[in-house]
């Protein structure tokens, strides 16, 4: 399951991703008829930002959803009203533009760039992920490095608790597993000797009954050459 505040993130997430035409166009009659190579390909996108403990087709659903209701919006403002196409695209770019800014909580840094190509900039710098708090403390911070506002820099510092108990959580797991594979060589370990001598006590006796029989059948001729001898040596 996802947690309430990060399914916040991943549905706000979802819904830019359902708005970019370029992965999903809405030039198609229905999501039925999107090509699986789109929606695979945001799938992708989506898992390489966030760890999911959902399948993938829990994530199509959900965009699929936010898909209808995007291209349902866009045929109320522009297919059914009497503009021409300059107007369409003109309004279109106010209208996300305006939107975008009421949707945001808090004044970042970034200005019209997006924070996707905010995360893609700094991760071809870095060579490294940009994950979801990391881009968030790049893009709510002023030139001199301090946080944008009091609430940024209270949440960059609960965010910075929550990243270093998770942190301490997977260090806790790694530990529990290395001890536990260190068990389990020692089991194994045991087992095979255990074998071994259980191997080695099976082929002495062998070798104790083998001499035993051995020990016996020289007994027995020894038994009859003496009661021939005593036959032999009996008077006539």
């Amino acid at each position: 399951m996802v947690r309430a505040d990060e399914a916040r993130v991943l549905a706000g997430y979802l819904g830019i991703i359902a708005r970019n035409v370029s992965l999903l166009p809405i030039n198609y009659e229905s999501w039925h008829h999107m090509p699986d190579s789109n929606k695979n390909h945001v799938v992708g996108n989506i898992k390489e930002r966030f760890t999911l403990e959902v399948s993938d087709n829990y994530v199509k659903k959900a965009l699929a959803r936010k898909w209808r209701d995007h291209e349902s919006t866009l045929k109320k403002e522009y297919f059914k009203k009497n503009i021409s196409l300059e107007e369409k695209l003109l309004n279109d770019r106010e209208r996300v533009g305006t939107t975008s800014r009421q949707k945001q909580k808090f004044t970042n840094t970034v200005g019209s760039k997006s924070f996707a190509c905010v995360a893609d900039d700094d991760e071809l710098s870095s060579g490294q992920k940009v994950g979801r708090l990391l881009l968030f403390d790049i893009t709510h911070r002023k030139k001199d490095g301090s946080p944008m506002t009091t609430e940024v820099a209270k949440i960059m510092m609960q965010a910075s608790t929550v990243e270093q108990i998770a942190q301490l959580k997977v260090e806790v797991a790694s530990r529990e597993a290395e001890a536990k594979r260190k068990y389990d060589e020692l089991q194994l370990q045991l087992k095979v000797e255990a074998t071994a001598r259980e191997v080695k006590a099976a082929a002495m006796a062998t070798e104790e009954t083998r001499k035993y029989d051995e020990l016996q059948l020289q007994l027995q001729n020894m038994m009859k050459l003496f009661q021939q001898n005593q036959s032999q040596n009996l008077p006539s």
